[in-house]
């Protein structure tokens, strides 16, 4: 059983917050979900996002969710392995040092790390993912490569392995993203 460690906040991808944690759980990990500014029993909102045929994905409100976890008392060091949900998310969480610290603290204890969709944006600014092949949402593919990554453009329901990193493109992606990442738990 792994200690896994989820970054979120307010907006996250419904689906990428729910599913892994419920999922993860069921396969008898603990799963933790912090986020910088809320306390346990605090709640996020969450934000389904679907592909229906336009030129990017609709939005729509979701769940609240219920944290579990102390972003301030959060250490690397109390888990084994780390998940970065997608969603609009990232987009603001990159700007907290202290979340590019943990992330950074990971990766370089060489622990599993799993980022679906816009979950990328945080690897790209904690500058972990050079020299490495990573999927994302493609509208993240420009920050990836910045980031000295190579963007990997994968069908949405496949997830890339690279090294300690899961990635992959959407939610659709739930069963070989959370298959790999949890084979990277054993």
């Amino acid at each position: 059983m792994a200690r896994i460690l989820i970054i979120a906040g307010d907006f996250v991808e419904d689906y990428e917050l729910m599913v892994p944690f419920q999922a993860l759980q069921m396969v008898n990990h603990e799963v933790v979900v912090v986020c910088p500014g809320k306390q346990i029993g605090d709640t996020i909102k969450t934000a389904i996002h679907d592909f229906e045929g336009d030129q990017t994905y609709t939005e729509k409100p979701g769940h609240l969710f219920s944290i579990n976890g102390d972003f301030e008392t959060t250490l690397a060091y109390d888990f084994d392995a780390l998940l970065l949900p997608g969603g609009r998310a990232p987009e603001y969480l990159r700007l907290n040092p202290k979340v590019i610290e943990l992330i950074q603290l990971f990766v370089g204890e060489n622990k599993p790390v799993a980022a679906v969709c816009h979950g990328a944006q945080l690897l790209s600014a904690a500058k972990v993912i050079e020299g490495k092949r990573i999927s994302a949402y493609p509208a993240c593919a420009p920050e990836v490569t910045q980031a000295g990554a190579e963007y990997v453009d994968i069908e949405v329901t496949e997830a890339l392995t690279d090294g300690q990193f899961v990635t992959a493109p959407a939610w659709p992606a739930h069963p070989a993203w959370l298959a790999q990442f949890n084979a990277l738990l054993s």
